[in-house]
């Protein structure tokens, strides 16, 4: 009986495998990259842009951000709208330094009030489109604060979005991965989001799945408004994502992994990736104990199972196992390989894995505590029909982004 339970574990665990490498819009070859397209013309003219950052206690990293934007080899006009979403820090400041050498390209807006049903975020954006309203882009660049742009990015996501008719042009910024937990975590969890959204399918007109990576997302503004606006996803915890699925069913989208994108976030403990996770990973289960069963159910058979059998398991279910376990390490090398980091991860990938379960896991914890969403000192997640939760201590009713 234990046999045969293993024999068939194993071969459910190899069929998982097959069928992620065969049928998956081949999510693990990373093709969906911004270096391997192929590139786009020049539009006629070009089109007025207009940047917009909510930036909440981001002082240290507005200097690089903002002065990738404000370097662009853009030809058409271009500015940037800053939303101080009521900083603790020099953000305002910072921002008004920069400002004070790009006058003319450079608005600092301060947050108001949150009012009951936004997130943070999503409140400080929707502020920054309407005072970049008065410019009157054909495109809106939602980006964050932490967010560096090589100098011909503008002009690539353009290119793109005019040529091929997208409503929406997102990149996933490329990832810091220098220290030990950034190498062990950081790859994995852009292999995990390319799994949940295969690239290629997200790119394709007629496939219902959608997506993006909010921090780089290049939208038409008539598009946005016939969607409904920032004001339609008022509420949206993973606000990418949600934005990616509104703006799909107005027209067509892309998205992919960059090379011109950087984020200049550090993550240089364990912790800190854990804190990233656990904030919006219950959010995309929809804050469900029986989702949150499955996944865990799920990726147990994933992940787990076949590396557990080639260790302790015998006879036919050990290589039926090890088979499995191969091609789930061949899946990650090619993300690996995006990241420059050493393919000997690779077998580590169901490790790395039963980590992320743990996050998920502490993530439905920390909502059942009331702290679900935490960024920055305030709990953004809600219980359903509730309007954001007050952290002890915090001194405000507002979500964070």
């Amino acid at each position: 009986m234990i046999a045969t339970l293993a024999i068939v574990t194993a071969c459910t665990a190899l069929a998982i495998w097959i069928y992620l490498l065969a049928m998956r819009g081949g999510f693990w070859r990373c093709g969906e990259r911004e270096d391997r397209q192929p590139s786009s013309p020049d539009p006629v003219s070009w089109p007025p842009v207009v940047a917009v950052i909510p930036a909440r206690n981001e002082a240290d990293m507005l200097p690089g951000s903002l002065g990738s934007l404000l370097r662009q080899d853009y030809p058409g006009p271009f500015s940037v709208v800053l939303v101080d979403d009521n900083s603790e820090d020099d953000t305002r400041t910072v921002a008004g330094q920069i400002a004070a050498a790009a006058p003319d390209r450079l608005a600092v807006v301060s947050g108001t009030p949150l009012p009951a049903g936004w997130t943070g975020k999503l409140w400080a954006m929707h502020q920054g489109v309407e005072a970049a309203q008065t410019k009157a882009p054909e495109y809106l660049l939602l980006t964050d604060a932490d967010i560096a742009y090589d100098p011909h990015a503008l002009r690539q996501l353009v290119r793109r979005a005019e040529a091929e008719g997208r409503v929406l042009v997102s990149l996933m910024a490329k990832l810091r991965c220098a220290s030990r937990a950034e190498q062990l975590l950081i790859p994995a969890f852009i292999f995990f989001f390319q799994k949940l959204y295969p690239f290629a399918w997200v790119n394709r007109p007629r496939k219902r799945t959608a997506a993006a990576a909010g921090g780089c997302m290049l939208v038409r503004r008539t598009a946005l408004e016939a969607a409904g606006g920032i004001g339609s996803i008022r509420g949206a915890l993973i606000d990418d994502c949600t934005l990616g699925t509104t703006m799909k069913r107005v027209g067509p989208i892309w998205l992919g992994l960059a090379s011109s994108v950087h984020s200049l976030r550090p993550y240089p403990a364990f912790a800190d990736i854990r804190n990233m996770v656990t904030r919006s990973a219950y959010a995309q289960l929809h804050y469900s104990p029986w989702l949150l069963a499955g996944t865990v159910a799920g990726m147990i058979a994933t992940y787990l199972a076949a590396p557990m059998l080639a260790a302790f398991g015998s006879g036919e279910a050990r290589v039926v196992a090890l088979g499995a376990w191969a091609l789930m390490a061949t899946a990650f090398l090619p993300t690996l390989r995006y990241y420059r980091v050493s393919p000997l991860w690779a077998p580590a990938l169901p490790a790395i894995a039963a980590i992320y379960l743990g996050f998920t896991v502490e993530s439905a914890w920390q909502h059942a505590r009331g702290r679900g969403g935490m960024w920055k000192g305030r709990a953004q997640a809600r219980l359903t029909g509730l309007a954001p939760t007050m952290h002890p201590g915090d001194g405000t009713d507002r979500a964070d982004h």
